[in-house]
């Protein structure tokens, strides 16, 4: 195998790929892969290259730099390692260096724009020597576990503190919105130093005048004292999501949790208690009072039906479960029965379901608690997985961007305009 560059110009380099073809296609693919690989580095080389400066003293800050000469330094590659000697720069006075190049391509903890955006994506799906084994097995490409952890973190601190700068692209058009639906919730996650603690999920859905869903936003945020953080970030994307879709229906969907109702009662124009999390203390009610299975049964489903169906379903099933403290039963389900009529007491106004279906609003908080279970569960809860602060941070920013429609690329595409 054998790769050289044929011929240079300002905008173009024509790389030449020798590839010895053998009897095993799976060998000969192999070898593709390599010399393609080899071709990049030759090819990122000289890319990267056009990005140094002649030399020539320039002004940071106001201030005057003059290069300390060309110095070698390695970069990482989608396509493999390569060294390549730039100009570093630095005050008269001394302090730290300063590298036009690195700050012209854009480039994070010595990889390329490519590679960081790769592995990065990649380090929101799976664990650090998942994505080095999927990098050598696919690509060719051996990175050292804790250089994708680096290269990670260091692009969810960019995103992280350009979040409240940068603003994306509407998922779907303003026209097809009717409704916008926000929840929040938590589900917890081992930290390193404090054990199980709580991680918190915010979710923007949106639906149209039949009320299909069409998109969703997803924020995340590691375990925090208070809810502080999580709950501002949360309002500066509501508010960002107000200013695009002004003549939308705001609706808060949840379940009992005080916190969530007094936070979405700030920002919707109706509050929706989880279908499904209520009909769960019909089920209680209903094995508490009837013995038999078929009478259990029916009377379940009619209760359902009458709180999802009927006007005021929530408040006349209320009222017949008064009734049944009458029934002669223990004291631990006389305390479910209780239990089961302060609930419907204090959100009996939210359960409206009837109306809500009418108007084609969502009654179940399942994004939301999806939400939980993938972008919190299913990455940073694997067996033995415990957690930093700053690292579940890092997870959480890039894997709510991967799951937010397109905002994984509108992000990408501002750090190569605006750099980090």
């Amino acid at each position: 195998m054998k790769t050289d560059i044929v011929s240079l110009s300002r905008n173009e380099v024509v790389v030449k790929v020798s590839i010895p073809l053998t009897s095993s296609m799976l060998n000969t693919e192999e070898s593709i892969q390599k010399s393609l690989n080899e071709a990049g580095c030759l090819a990122t080389q000289v890319a990267l290259s056009r990005f140094d400066t002649n030399g020539d003293p320039i002004q940071v800050k106001g201030d005057r730099f003059t290069t300390k000469g060309q110095i070698e330094k390695i970069y990482q590659t989608p396509y493999g390692e390569i060294t390549l000697p730039r100009h570093v720069y630095q005050n008269s006075k001394g302090g730290k260096t300063y590298c036009p190049l690195e700050k012209d391509a854009k480039t994070i903890v010595q990889s390329t724009p490519k590679l960081a955006k790769m592995v990065s994506s990649k380090y929101a799906s799976l664990g650090s020597r998942n994505v080095q084994k999927d990098l050598v097995e696919n690509h060719g490409r051996f990175i050292s576990h804790s250089y994708i952890k680096d290269i990670s973190d260091a692009v969810a601190l960019v995103l992280l503190g350009k979040e409240e700068k940068w603003n994306y692209l509407p998922p779907v058009p303003p026209e097809s919105v009717s409704v916008v639906g926000l929840g929040l919730d938590g589900t917890c996650m081992f930290m390193t130093d404090d054990g199980w603690r709580q991680a918190m999920v915010g979710t923007i859905a949106f639906f149209d005048e039949c009320g299909e869903r069409l998109d969703t936003i997803y924020l995340a945020a590691a375990p925090e004292y208070g809810k502080a953080t999580f709950t501002g970030r949360l309002e500066n994307e509501i508010s960002r999501i107000k200013s695009l879709y002004p003549d939308a229906c705001y609706v808060g969907i949840a379940d009992g949790a005080k916190d969530n109702w007094s936070f979405l009662a700030n920002h919707t124009q109706c509050q929706i208690l989880d279908f499904f999390h209520a009909s769960e203390y019909i089920t209680k009610v209903a094995d508490i009072v009837f013995r038999k299975k078929e009478k259990r049964a029916e009377w379940l489903k009619s209760s359902c039906h009458k709180l999802k169906h009927e006007k005021k379903g929530a408040k006349k099933l209320l009222n017949e479960f008064v009734v049944y403290r009458k029934k002669k039963m223990s004291a631990q389900n006389q305390d479910k029965l209780e239990a089961t009529i302060t609930y419907f007491s204090n959100h009996h106004q939210k359960m409206n379901y009837s109306e809500y279906i009418a108007k084609k609003y969502p009654i179940g908080s399942g994004v939301t608690e999806s939400a939980c279970k993938v972008i919190v569960k299913q990455r940073l809860c694997n067996s033995g997985m415990k957690w930093k602060q700053l690292g579940a941070e890092a997870v959480l920013c890039l894997r709510t961007l991967n799951y937010s429609s397109k905002r994984w690329g509108q992000a990408w595409d501002k750090i190569n305009r605006y750099g980090i």
